[in-house]
């Protein structure tokens, strides 16, 4: 205790009353240095070995084999074990989660615990920056300068997370938006003769100007049903993806026809007209929560400026003949 004392004191003396915190915050970047360097010189998998030399001589003769195995950051691939969950369950949530929200590269889940990471650190860096070197925190207590420290951290790793949440949010918004209208056009091309991918693939086209994130989910299933996935594999994915209840129930309809041998065409428009109606609900919901949400705007806007033209002349002769009577 007497060695911590004398060692606290001559920090103190030194660096001044903030020592042992810059002494800490010191060793913890050093200590996140040494481990990236750690994760980045750790031996190659044996298995991996094996398979680039196996794949080396033929890699000029076969390029589209090599552009597949390499679809994967090979620089992120290295840190696997740390940037991805090691539950199977959290991993694949995630992995939902990011679809949602549009994110479909491979690597999207790895790229997204980067961010929080590279976010975390800048914020501390940040605030090591502003609070130390600049002089910022001079004058500040210990729990208020680790607040400012922790601070920006947090939200610097909390941040991706808020990004993908408003993500997934607007991209069910568009596609609820969207998707009577992609019905309506589907309807259309199936009473025209064509069958249903090649009404997917139409609607698909047609919607990538006003609905883009509808237009990549059909996008994705004609792209499925053409490289021969079962085709309720590819619906039920579909209904999967967009996280919409309205889809959802509309791969179940699909499903169905195709399992009951009826009328595509028939089952489409029953279930469009019930999407039409929907749509038409949620409008004359929307509007009449309207008048409920400016009430208190009007009230916060409206009523302090009438107060003031109608009672401030009052106010004001009250107070101009109150200044007489003193005098």
């Amino acid at each position: 205790m007497e060695f911590l004392s004398s060692f606290n004191a001559m920090v103190v003396d030194m660096l001044g009353p903030l020592g042992p915190i810059i002494i800490l915050g010191t060793i913890g970047l050093i200590m996140v240095a040494v481990t990236v360097i750690l994760i980045l010189k750790q031996p190659e998998d044996p298995m991996a070995k094996l398979k680039k030399s196996v794949q080396s001589p033929d890699a000029a003769k076969e390029p589209q084999q090599r552009l597949r195995q390499g679809e994967r950051n090979e620089q992120l691939q290295k840190f696997a074990s740390f940037l991805e969950p090691q539950d199977v369950a959290t991993l694949s949530k995630k992995q939902l989660q990011l679809t949602q929200a549009g994110y479909q590269s491979k690597d999207s889940v790895r790229i997204f615990h980067f961010a929080q990471f590279a976010l975390a650190i800048l914020g501390l860096l940040g605030a090591f920056v502003y609070l130390i070197v600049l002089g910022g925190g001079e004058g500040f207590s210990s729990n208020k300068m680790m607040i400012y420290f922790i601070v920006p951290g947090a939200v610097g790793y909390y941040l991706p997370s808020y990004w993908v949440t408003r993500r997934v949010e607007m991209r069910k918004e568009e596609i609820t938006r969207g998707f009577p209208d992609s019905l309506d056009m589907m309807l259309v091309c199936v009473e025209a003769g064509q069958s249903l991918d090649q009404s997917i693939v139409r609607v698909a086209r047609e919607l990538h100007a006003s609905y883009p994130a509808l237009a990549q989910e059909f996008d994705m299933v004609a792209y499925e049903m053409k490289a021969g996935k079962d085709k309720v594999t590819v619906l039920n994915d579909m209904g999967e993806r967009c996280g919409v209840q309205d889809v959802s129930s509309f791969v179940t309809v699909l499903i169905q026809s195709a399992t009951f041998g009826t009328s595509i065409a028939e089952a489409l428009r029953v279930y469009a007209g019930e999407m039409r109606d929907k749509r038409v609900m949620r409008a004359e919901e929307a509007a009449n929560k309207l008048p409920t949400k400016m009430t208190l705007a009007t009230m916060m806007l409206t009523v302090p400026p009438l107060l003031i033209i109608l009672v401030g002349p009052s106010v004001h002769g009250i107070t101009q003949l109150g200044s007489l009577g003193v005098n």
